[in-house]
């Protein structure tokens, strides 16, 4: 049987490898997001039960390469990847994209925790989220002094003190200035993503002279080999496919 490749999708440079991927190969989804309905590989969309049923599955459709791709703080899944192909007896390979880096006129703040960012936030009154769902957990902790707008992939009810805004990427830089003009924002919050897609933010911000928060990234697994472009891994990844190398080459 041809050696069969799971990818762990999360991030738009995992879609693009999927699409040059066919049977019996695996793209697997956690499904809040957008599902592909244009590719050729096999899509399989939702959890996997932890590391136990990841286990279970890479033994059961006989995989024979773990591909994380996921988010860069979806530190969660990247270990249950790691574990779980290491228990199947499989590699597991990673893209681990590279963070957003400060350039001149930048005001960048690191902040490793919710409880430290709403300390960083007090000056604040008119925050602009960026950094996912995990902030709607929050919405009745907004301070009396503020007003808090969220974009995430989907909007959901606010209260009296925010606005929820649904959006997918990618930005463009126009309709960010816009955004921010009509907001006016005065702090900027994101996680460290280095999405080329939702990028154009931090150059508004740059523009602006305003301040961004970011959450500061997790630390994820050793695995068996790392990547940081999609198109080294995609070299890597084209030979291993054709079934030129060995798997011994691959720890």
């Amino acid at each position: 049987m041809k050696r069969r490749l799971l990818v762990l999708g999360g991030i738009s440079e995992a879609l693009a490898l999927a699409r040059r991927l066919e049977p019996p190969h695996i793209y697997s989804l956690a499904g809040l997001g957008r599902i592909p309905r244009d590719l050729a590989c096999l899509v399989r969309v939702g959890g996997f039960g932890g590391v136990e049923g990841l286990t279970a599955f890479l033994q059961q459709e006989e995989i024979a390469l773990l591909l994380d791709m996921t988010h860069p703080y979806a530190a969660r899944i990247s270990a249950h990847a790691a574990e779980a192909a290491a228990r199947a007896g499989i590699p597991c390979w990673a893209l681990r994209r590279p963070g957003w880096q400060p350039g001149p006129g930048d005001r960048w703040q690191s902040v490793p925790d919710w409880t430290a960012l709403q300390q960083a936030l007090q000056p604040f009154r008119r925050p602009f989220f960026t950094s996912g769902r995990d902030v709607l957990a929050h919405l009745q902790e907004i301070p009396p002094h503020q007003f808090w707008t969220v974009r995430v992939l989907d909007a959901v009810p606010a209260p009296g003190r925010a606005r929820i805004i649904g959006a997918r990427g990618p930005f463009a830089l126009a309709g960010e200035r816009q955004l921010f003009a009509a907001q006016q924002f005065d702090v900027l919050v994101s996680k460290n993503s280095g999405s080329a897609a939702t990028e154009p933010k931090l150059q508004v911000a740059r523009e602006l002279g305003l301040p961004v928060l970011l959450l500061a990234r997790p630390e994820l697994p050793a695995v068996a080999r790392q990547f940081s472009a999609v198109d080294d891994l995609w070299q890597a990844l084209v030979p291993w496919l054709s079934g030129q190398n060995s798997m011994t080459e691959e720890g």
